[in-house]
């Protein structure tokens, strides 16, 4: 089993660059954030073409996700389970493949909407924590896989590349992810790299790729069966010195 997820930053711009993509890798699950479009108006057919279906929550010009499959997948929720606003922006989509629940997420960064907007990222986490207990109280083996916006720890971005109060290394922050860890989730990279400089974002100012300096907020978490499964977890970073560019990179994990 390969899956990986991956910001693309506008799917409709890097349609080419996730087909190239999958045409080289050819995971069984993609999974995508910020696509930034309806769902109507998602390629679908571009990748029905190659191969893989896809479950797409969009919404206009901002947030969205997708998964593509090329394997069976049944569609679980649409949205995040637990979220207070009755249609919450897109950025939760949840199927099942292979005897394993993929939850395919793009947090709240948090920076804006002042306290509410803070507080929306919060309670996203929250959510996931309670989706993420119920479905190991299920004995369901899952994934919870995307851009969290959150860097774990100090050696998960560069120095000076985010001040103290940035929400995404806040200690609120970090606190929400510990808790969500701490059900007993597994972080497919840390578990095999526990030391490594490892990014999957590089922001297009200030040359931040160019320099090498960037933040690690793209993550996998696994449920226990599946952390035991755990074969090889790594951003492929040449796609971010491609042309035109996503901002972040794939994160590709291989289970056996």
């Amino acid at each position: 089993m390969k899956f990986a997820t991956w910001n693309v930053n506008s799917v409709r711009q890097r349609q080419g660059h996730v087909l190239d993509w999958l045409a080289r890798e050819q995971p069984d699950l993609l999974m995508l954030q910020e696509i930034k479009c309806e769902t109507g108006l998602f390629p679908a057919q571009a990748f029905r073409d190659a191969g893989y279906e896809a479950v797409v929550v969009g919404q206009k010009s901002y947030n969205g996700v997708a998964t593509l499959a090329r394997i069976p997948a049944e569609v679980r929720h649409r949205a995040l389970p637990g979220l207070n606003d009755p249609e919450p922006p897109a950025r939760y989509v949840e199927v099942e493949a292979a005897g394993i629940v993929f939850g395919n997420l793009y947090l709240p960064n948090g920076n804006s909407g002042g306290t509410a907007g803070y507080e929306a990222k919060l309670e996203f986490f929250s959510a996931l924590t309670a989706r993420a207990r119920e479905m190991l109280a299920a004995g369901q083996d899952f994934v919870l896989a995307g851009d969290y916006n959150v860097c774990p720890t100090t050696d998960d971005l560069d120095p000076g590349t985010l001040s103290d109060e940035d929400a995404l290394v806040r200690p609120e922050s970090r606190a929400a992810w510990r808790r969500l860890l701490w059900c007993g989730l597994t972080d497919a990279v840390r578990a095999l790299h526990p030391d490594e400089r490892i990014r999957t974002f590089w922001d297009y100012q200030a040359g931040a790729w160019r320099r090498d300096i960037g933040l690690r907020i793209d993550h996998a978490l696994l449920s226990p069966r599946l952390a035991e499964r755990l074969v090889s977890a790594m951003p492929d970073r040449e796609e971010r010195g491609k042309e035109q560019p996503s901002d972040h990179v794939p994160l590709v994990v291989v289970l056996d």
